[in-house]
Order: C-alpha cells, then structure tokens, then sequence
C-alpha cells in the first residue's frame, strides 16, 4: 500500500511541528538567502505498526524511535537557497516512516539478480578499538536499517549489534559511506536526531564524522550556514588545500534582509557592577509519560 503524502507546509506555524523542529526553521529563515524552509506534515504512526514492525523483524524498536514514530511517521523538511534569479535546493533532512524502514541486506538496491551479498564484503580484520566502538557486520551478527538514505552520499542506519532476536539496549546509529565504510554517529536515535537538526541538514554532513571530513565544494556551504553545534576547528585550511570564505551578505543582495553590524558595548564595566550574563542555553531537558513529544524530545 502506497502512503500518501500531505501537501508540504512552508515555514512552521503548527506548535507541534515547531517542537519537532527544535525551533530550527525560525533560525533558517532568518538566514541571508535561505529560501522555501519546507517541512512534510506527516501523521503519526499507530501503535498496531509499530507491533507489527517488530513482530515481522523480530527486533525490539528503542524506546525513543517508537516515541519518534508515535509524534510523526517519519520526517521531511527541506529548504533552498536564492542565488541570483535561481532557486538552489541545499538543506535536506528526513528520516524513513515505520514502513520504509528496511533491513539494509532487504532493500532493492542491494538485491539485484546474481549479484554479490552485503556479507561477501565481510571484513573481520578491523575490530573494535579504546576510541570506537566494535563496527557493524553485514551478516547475521548485526540486523541493520536505513534511517535515510542521504540522497545517495550514503545511509544513515539504525544497527543492533547483537543479531535476532534484538533488543532495544543494543542499538546504535551508524553511517555507511558511499564505499561501504562504517562511522560511528551516536550511542541513541534522539542523539542522533539532535545532531541532524543542528547540522541544518547541511549536504554530506555525515562526513564531518569520518576520518576524510566533507568535501571542499561543502565546506563552502559549512562556512556560510554553520551548524550549530559543528566544531569550527574543522573549518580550517590545511595547508594542500583552499578554501574561499564567502560574505553571505554579499552573496545574497536582500532588500527585505539587511545585516547591519552591531556596535561593541564598553569594554570595562563599573566597580561592583556585574558582568552580562551568557547567553540562555539552546535545549531544554523535559520529562513527562503519555506524550510522545515529551518522550521524544
């Protein structure tokens, strides 16, 4: 049965959905050039799906992806940048609904006629090591799901680590490059879900957590739309290679945005007299049973 798809809704104007977004898309639009913030409304999953995801798997869904799946059956939200007079995609974010998310070794694109198997790339030579985590296994001694596909520059999955039948405290998310190479991401999928909203879904975001980092043409993107969690130390030029740091005032000529540089404040404040207090923290733990927003989030 095809699911069917609600229109997508530009911006956030629903309270739920501005939850879900962590208030990212108030941020985005905000930023010089970005254009079309658009996230894909989805219903949530019932729970007799979520039974019957895990009966037919034999695999325990954590408590938070089931949380997840519960507020919304997967999640889309996409936005574009104006260059001149054309209208570029760049930012894109999704994770698969409950009934796209296939064992990795099940979907088409690996299940071609007399063609190799996942498990012939099998590879116990690289073990587990103090600074990273033992790596999935393509044969039954790891069941992996694709979370999303990263518009082809890889896939994010969902991995137990321990074969069928598996239990929820067993999983972890990890990436699989376009050479099939494993990376590390998070130990729980809220983690995870944090780190993709924070990074903007920035192109090829992923990579920053592999030992060859992003290409050159998305370090370009990096410096303009930094993330907000993304370490600036990775920004850096190194010596074989350049980067040309772009002005996103420049680049984008605004009539309705203009950046106007803010005047610095007097350095030395009175005697006695406190200094500014930081800025208030981004996140917000919350606690609470029977909402899934809250459980979730």
């Amino acid at each position: 049965m095809q699911e069917e798809s609600p229109p997508p809704l530009v911006g956030c104007s629903k309270p739920h959905l501005e939850k879900l977004t962590l208030g990212i898309t108030r941020i985005l639009e905000s930023s010089p050039g970005v254009t079309e913030v658009t996230i894909v409304e989805k219903a949530p999953a019932e729970r007799h799906m979520i039974s019957s995801w895990e009966q037919k798997n034999n695999c325990a869904l954590p408590e938070d992806v089931k949380n997840f799946y519960l507020m919304t059956n997967g999640f889309h939200m996409t936005w574009s940048v104006k260059l001149d007079e054309h209208t570029i995609p760049l930012g894109s974010m999704a994770i698969n609904s409950i009934a796209k998310l296939t064992q990795l070794n099940q979907s088409s694109m690996y299940s071609l006629p007399n063609a190799p198997t996942l498990a012939d790339l099998e590879d116990d030579t690289e073990e587990a090591s103090e600074n990273q985590p033992e790596k999935p296994h393509f044969d039954s001694r790891s069941v992996i799901f694709e979370l999303d596909s990263c518009n082809g520059n890889g896939k994010v999955c969902l991995v137990y680590k321990k074969g069928k039948p598996a239990l929820a405290k067993d999983t972890e998310i990890w990436f699989l490059d376009r050479a099939l190479y494993w990376h590390f991401l998070t130990e729980t999928f809220t983690a995870y879900y944090r780190l993709l909203i924070t990074h903007l879904g920035l192109p090829q975001w992923q990579y920053a957590f592999t030992n060859y980092g992003i290409s050159p043409q998305a370090k370009q993107w990096f410096n303009m739309y930094k993330p907000i969690t993304y370490s600036t130390n990775l920004l850096t030029e190194e010596t074989d290679s350049f980067v040309n740091r772009l002005d996103p005032s420049r680049v984008f000529k605004s009539k309705n945005k203009i950046l106007v540089p803010k005047k610095k404040g007097p350095v030395q404040p009175a005697s006695g007299q406190k200094g500014p207090s930081g800025p208030p923290s981004t996140s917000k733990a919350s606690s609470g049973s029977g909402n899934p927003v809250r459980n979730f989030l």
